[in-house]
Order: structure tokens, then sequence, then C-alpha cells
């Protein structure tokens, strides 16, 4: 036996030394102290005065180093996600990693036509569908932005169409806290109850506050209301380097962070103890074309450094994938294939936007089904390999010794399934091969999984009486939200 030897062999990478976190996190702390942050929500205000904020004018809140720190502390290091079903789906915390789409896309690439054009609910419909029926994806979200329900309302049908073709959990948005009442009343209706929709949570609400170093009275409402019930929130800061906060990397890292940080504490004073995950995204604004770029290098580097801060606080976060591509091409695949590599290697929980183009406004679902067979070689690589004695093979290679050939030996039958990846698109045939099959791309090949996908995969559908109910509430909620005015 060698004493202390690790057999499994596993990639390992961060990019921040523990003194550079310790220095991040110390200029956030400055930054919270001496700046403070602005709250544009007067009972957010006072309770961050009676916990020992300072205030300014216009409501600036200053924040003491103490406050911050207790507050870190008091939020949870896992957060546990089910499905609709009630089981298990997703346990948020230390390096595990998990997989999902983003929200709301304006624009869709039609995948029968080719057509970019304005999304629709029947994208959010396919969306959702299509990554339920993908074993890589581990949660969903509406994708697309729908331009043919009313806009007061079109939070609400994303959510219950999500609902409704999907038993996985569901990340979504909201315009204000009352449509946010209604999707949790929706999902609430889909569990069995308040009470089952706090114990195993199918929602993950995204919010976020204003950069530079602003919560919006909206923000902070949907903030309160996720902390009192209980509803998971991904509260996270999406800055652009040099528009909307220092241009320089170590610049923009630290005034996210303070800004991530302060909506930890609004969150942990409200309710100590409430489920939030945090981070921040740092995307850069081109210089030349004006463009706030998904794909550049620059996201990658920020994302692994806030992975390192975040891990250090043990707090669940965060991460992002996409392309700044228009459509499904070598360039989406690249940048697809590196986000989803070092968002895995960064150990970040709740890795999102899988699938997106254009920068973040262009759907196409056959790039859901590209995503995640990068997600299952990935999946492989940082899986690593085993160095027990069995593995190393030195008896099987004594056994068939020089000129032999390994492929009738049992030691290969035991482990080519669990050792050697076997792609589901990826081409591997010969050129000859390959050319009598038609010869089509990659991206043909997808897409047309897309289409078969949404011709024959049928997702589990929702009991009768939990659909007449969903309905019902749909239909009030045309009612309800008719004239409401959401303010940011």
């Amino acid at each position: 036996m060698n004493s202390g030897f690790v057999t499994q062999c596993v990639p390992s990478y961060r990019l921040l030394t523990e003194a550079q976190i310790k220095e991040i996190h110390r200029a956030s702390l400055e930054i919270l102290e001496t700046i403070g942050v602005q709250v544009s929500h007067e009972e957010g205000v006072q309770l961050l005065r009676d916990a020992g904020c300072r205030i300014r004018e216009n409501n600036v809140v200053q924040f003491p180093n103490w406050l911050v720190e207790e507050c870190i502390h008091s939020a949870p290091s896992r957060i546990t996600m089910y499905n609709r079903n009630g089981e298990e789906a997703m346990r948020l915390e230390g390096r595990n990693i998990y997989f999902g789409l983003g929200t709301d896309l304006i624009s869709t690439q039609d995948l029968e036509t080719g057509e970019t054009r304005p999304s629709r609910l029947q994208d959010v419909i396919n969306a959702a569908r299509v990554a339920d029926y993908c074993q890589d994806i581990d949660f969903i979200a509406s994708f697309g932005l729908p331009s043919d329900v009313p806009i007061n309302t079109m939070y609400l049908e994303c959510a219950k169409a999500m609902m409704e073709n999907s038993i996985k959990p569901i990340f979504f948005t909201a315009a204000g806290q009352e449509d946010l009442a209604l999707i949790a009343q929706m999902a609430e209706t889909v569990v069995g109850g308040m009470d089952a929709l706090r114990d195993r949570p199918l929602l993950i609400h995204y919010s976020e506050p204003t950069a530079p170093l602003t919560h919006s009275y909206g923000a902070v409402r949907k903030l309160f209301f996720c902390a009192d019930k209980g509803i998971p929130i991904c509260f996270t800061p999406g800055d652009s380097l040099g528009a909307t906060t220092p241009v320089t990397l170590a610049g923009g890292i630290v005034q996210a962070n303070a800004e991530a940080l302060s909506g930890i504490v609004l969150h942990q004073v409200r309710c100590k103890g409430a489920p939030i995950i945090s981070g921040f995204v740092l995307v850069p604004l081109d210089m030349r074309t004006a463009i706030f770029s998904y794909g550049a290098p620059e996201v990658r580097l920020t994302n692994s450094a806030f992975a390192d801060i975040y891990h250090y606080y043990g707090l669940p976060m965060w991460s992002t994938v996409g392309s700044d591509a228009h459509c499904l091409d070598e360039q989406a695949a690249m940048e697809h294939a590196f986000g989803t590599l070092m968002a895995a290697l960064d150990g970040a929980n709740l890795i999102h936007d899988v699938g997106y183009l254009g920068q973040g406004l262009l759907s196409n679902p056959a790039a859901i089904v590209m995503c995640d067979e990068i997600i299952s070689y990935v999946k492989r690589v940082i899986r690593g390999f085993d160095m027990g004695r069995d593995k190393v093979g030195v008896e099987v290679i004594r056994k068939v010794g020089p000129a032999g050939s390994y492929l009738t030996q049992g030691h290969t039958a035991k482990h080519f399934r669990e050792e050697l990846w076997q792609p589901r698109f990826v081409n591997r045939d010969t050129p000859k091969t390959w050319m009598n099959k038609g010869g089509r791309s990659y991206r043909e090949v997808v897409t047309q999984k897309a289409i078969e996908i949404l011709e024959t995969h049928q997702p589990d559908p929702l009991p009768e009486d939990v659909r007449q109910r969903m309905d019902e509430i749909a239909k009030g909620a045309e009612r309800a939200l008719a004239d409401i005015q959401f303010v940011a």
C-alpha cells in the first residue's frame, strides 16, 4: 500500500492566491465603508440603518466591515434545488457544477427557415422541451423573451410555459414584485403549496443591482420578496468593463464584488439565513464596435476571479457562458467550448446562458443541443482518471506482452465504457462513411436533432387539475397586471 497516494487524477485550476483574494475583499470593504451604495428603497434603507449602516445624502448607504462579514457568514453555504416531482436535482455548494439556460433573448433563429425574427412564446416552449430532453442540461430558463404576449404578463407566461414543458428546476426573471408573486403562486400550485415550495424549491429568481453601486426600488422589492418566501435568488451584478466599472479587470472585480456584497447584506438583514446565490459578471465594452462582448477572454478571467472569491466566502455562486456569434457557427462552438471548460474548472455552481448567441440577444434551440454535448465533453475532462492498481494495468500489460492486442481482453471490456467518452453528434466516421451519410456539418446535425426532439419528445405532463389552476392564475393575472406600471 502506498500511504498517502491519491489515485484519482483530476485537473485543478484557480486564478487567485489567497493573498490576492484577501486584497480584493479588503478593497471591496473599503468601497462599501467609505463610498457606499445608493439604495432607492426606504424600507431597505431603514433596515440597513437599524443594522448599523451610516446613511448619507440621497440614500447612499455606507456599510461597516463587520456587518458585511457577518452577512457573508449568515448566508447559507448550500442551496438544494428540486425538480417538479420533488426529487433533488442540484446541490449548489463547494465545486459542484450545474449547467442551464439563460433568460430574455429578444431574437430567435428559426430552426426550419434559418431566419432571425423576434422571439415568441412558442420559442420559450421549444427551449424548455429541448432542454428537458438534453441530459447534461440541469436547469431551464425562458431562453426567449416573447414578443407575442402582453408586456406585463410575458414573464408569467414564460414561467407557466416552463413549468408545463419540463420537470427541471427553473431559473426565471420577473418585471416586478407583482408578477413575481404570481409566478411563485403558480409554483406553489405545481409542487403542493407554500411550505412545499420553501422546503423543496423549484425556482431560482434572477435579479441584479444596477451599476455603478446602485440598488433600484424594484430590485430591492424582489430581493425582499424572495427572502421572505425562502425562494432562492441569484442577485448578481452584470457590469461592463470601461462603461459601468473601471476598464481595468482588477477595478471592475472590486466594484462588482462590492455591489454583490451589498446585495447579500440587504438580503440577510431582511431575513437571516435566506438562500442567495452570488457572484458577478464583467463583460468588456468593445471600444471599436461598442458591443458588450460575451465571448471575450476578459469575461473568463473575471469569472475565474469571482469563483475563487466566492469559494473563499463559502457561498453558492453563478457563472455564465455565451457567444458573440450571430449564428450557430465555428465561432459559437469555440466560445461556448472555452467558456464551458473554464466555468467547470472554476467550480462555479450555477452556470447559465448555455446556448446564448449574439451577445446575449439571440437564441437557437440547436445551440442547446450543441452545448449539451460540449458539457458532456467537459465533464469527462474534469472527471480525470484513476491511477489505482487495476487502472494502471501492469497485470494486463504483462498478459498481453510485446506485439499482442488488448481488444479481446476482459480488462478492455470491463473499463472501456467508463474510460472512453462517446459522443452523440461529433463526427468520428471515416471520410468515406461521412460522405456516404450526406457529408453534413456539425451545425446541420445538431439542428436536425433539435427538430427531431421537438417532433418526438413529450415532457411529463402536469396533472390536469394543476394545469387548470395555472390557467386560472394566468387569466387572473391578465386583469391584475394590466394597469401595473413596473418601477425599476
